[in-house]
């Protein structure tokens, strides 16, 4: 369904996307509502779905939980439930094992693993499509407030916390990280001029980071996310900005990353900065039954308000018009027909 997919993200002028703040985001979708859930009968609900979110404390795990409830609350499934992971690459896994039925994957990463499998198994059944970008997430690159790192270049001969190994945020932050030249190489090998990376998640980095353990924490994930605000009034937090380095990533790994605005206090006292953008994916395999598909696309656009954690700002989250702006990540079929419907 080639022609439902987008190829905004590949922009050279790095455009910062629409912010859609929940106030408004019910007027948006009016008039642009798909039929009512018809299409999952009792007899044609799963038994159980499970949804592949993230760590606690996260914006994954939050929207896991909060799609299983409404896909449960709305007839979609019988029983459904989110799963506490390291991230995106395990996620993925999950859903390619048959141990998730949905999964929450950063858009470099799905695209990553779809090529994979295209290439391993071309177009065999069980391969990652997706059903819509669901938000956007956000690269935080945290220091604490004390320290005397104000840019990112200050970050050399430092040590940063970059994410679990399986999180999206390793994979994103470590291209970064190349990308910026920073990076540990054969042409690069002094400790000096480059960035330590330790395989720390969001709750171990934080605790790393309060204790001076690291010197940075990076995270990729909504706006604000709690754990970080709860750090934030503990030791205080500030964060960099990443936008610079934005065209080097790329260029060396593709058209994922946009230039995207936290907010001034989003996270208390800290300044508004620029930073590194990447789609989020609400992902699906293949072979996964076309009305679980169509009730599920059917909820991110009837029942958005639903699917929005209390706790965000309400920034890039569910529009429409970017629902179907999957990064090259190929829509399921049924997913690409329901789109249809509503675009007319």
């Amino acid at each position: 369904m080639t022609d439902l997919r987008s190829d905004d993200l590949a922009s050279p002028d790095f455009p910062t996307r629409r912010v859609a703040l929940k106030a408004g985001l019910a007027m948006g979708l009016a008039g642009l509502l798909l039929p009512g859930l018809t299409a999952c009968t009792p007899q044609g609900r799963p038994g159980k779905v499970t949804v592949a979110g993230g760590e606690t404390g996260g914006f994954y795990l939050e929207f896991a939980t909060l799609l299983a409830e409404s896909l449960q609350r709305h007839e979609v499934a019988s029983n459904a439930e989110p799963l506490i992971t390291g991230g995106s690459l395990e996620n993925m896994e999950r859903l390619l094992n048959g141990e998730a039925t949905f999964a929450v994957a950063l858009a470099d990463a799905a695209a990553e693993q779809a090529a994979a499998a295209e290439q391993a198994t071309a177009t065999a059944a069980g391969g990652l499509v997706a059903l819509g970008k669901v938000y956007e997430n956000y690269v935080h690159c945290i220091v604490r407030k004390d320290s005397d790192i104000r840019q990112f270049g200050d970050l050399a001969g430092k040590t940063a916390a970059i994410g679990e190994a399986g999180s999206g945020t390793s994979l994103t932050t470590h291209r970064i990280i190349a990308a910026s030249g920073l990076g540990a190489s054969a042409a690069n090998p002094s400790a000096a001029n480059t960035i330590t990376e330790l395989n720390l998640g969001l709750n171990n980095g934080l605790a790393a980071l309060r204790e001076g353990s690291v010197d940075a924490l990076f995270w990729s994930g909504g706006v604000p996310t709690a754990a970080i605000t709860a750090a934030n009034k503990e030791v205080g937090i500030r964060l960099l900005d990443l936008s610079a380095l934005i065209p080097a990533t790329r260029t060396r790994y593709g058209a994922f990353y946009d230039r995207v605005l936290i907010p001034a206090n989003s996270y208390e006292g800290a300044s508004a900065v620029w930073t590194v953008g990447v789609a989020n994916l609400l992902l699906c395999r293949n072979d996964l039954d076309e009305r679980i598909v169509k009730g599920t696309v059917e909820l991110l656009v009837n029942h958005a308000q639903e699917l929005i954690p209390k706790s965000s700002l309400g920034v890039q989250f569910l529009s429409p018009e970017t629902l179907i702006n999957t990064a090259g990540v190929p829509l399921h079929p049924a997913a690409a027909a329901a789109y249809r419907t509503l675009h007319g």
